[in-house]
């Protein structure tokens, strides 16, 4: 069965939405721990966090409101977003993230991306990988490196990595649905790593298809704010199966 976890991306403290990343179309959708309180008054027990700001500045911003959200709430939260140093991750697990989403620190810097990986263990470490025509894009998107994609992945694989997040930027925010073929190739390639697909979720169906073909878990966040889900139907769907 799918994990499903809706995503809050965070700009000046308040939850928002952009469109492939592109920060000068954000769309404002309020408070981020009432967003909060709403998906876990849903049902959810997952939520991945996006500090936006602190991915444009490299280093975290929005600590405050991931400190709301994990001292309000009882959901157990990913945070990504500005992680480069030791002061940030250790930021991000003080103020009540079970888990870290990682990215440009696993291309800039892979031995310090190793030693978190031993020091924290692969059940708290989520490998970020956000890509571009095939390549990984970093610090918010605003860089393509020439790193391709599944070599990347099978770097970190052998260094004990279980779980990935994958976004195909062009997707993101479109509302266009998913980039399914592009994650089945990445499970064919390695079957026992829990892979988060994102971007480009715009129905409940495009979530039963990544469930069909065996995808582990789904971020998605626009088409929750955009009211094109109906979280009580797809979390009686999700109960079902």
């Amino acid at each position: 069965m799918i994990e499903l976890i809706p995503a809050i991306d965070i700009i000046d403290g308040k939850c928002v939405r952009l469109t492939k990343g592109d920060y000068d179309t954000k769309t404002v959708y309020g408070n981020p721990v009432e967003m909060a309180r709403m998906l876990e008054d849903k049902g959810f027990s997952r939520l991945h966090i996006v500090d936006l700001d602190g991915a444009k500045s490299r280093h975290i911003v929005n600590v405050e409101a991931l400190k709301g959200i994990t001292s309000q709430t009882k959901l157990t939260v990913d945070f990504g977003g500005g992680i480069k140093t030791d002061d940030d991750i250790n930021k991000a697990f003080d103020n009540g993230a079970a888990m870290v989403t990682i990215g440009s620190v696993a291309i800039s810097a892979p031995d310090l991306f190793d030693g978190w990986l031993e020091k924290y263990g692969a059940e708290k470490i989520i490998l970020g990988a956000d890509v571009r025509n095939g390549k990984i894009s970093i610090n918010g998107w605003k860089e393509d490196s020439d790193t391709d994609l599944l070599p990347f992945l099978a770097r970190y694989v052998e260094h004990g990595v279980k779980t990935v997040l994958c976004t195909e930027i062009s997707r993101d925010g479109m509302l266009g649905g998913t980039a399914v073929e592009l994650y089945s190739q990445i499970m064919a390639a390695y079957p026992t790593l829990h892979l988060i697909a994102s971007g480009g979720v715009s129905k409940a169906e495009d979530i039963h298809e990544l469930n069909r073909r065996g995808i582990p878990a789904v971020v998605f966040g626009k088409s929750i704010y955009e009211g094109r889900i109906d979280l009580d139907e797809l979390l009686r769907w999700s109960r079902q199966q």
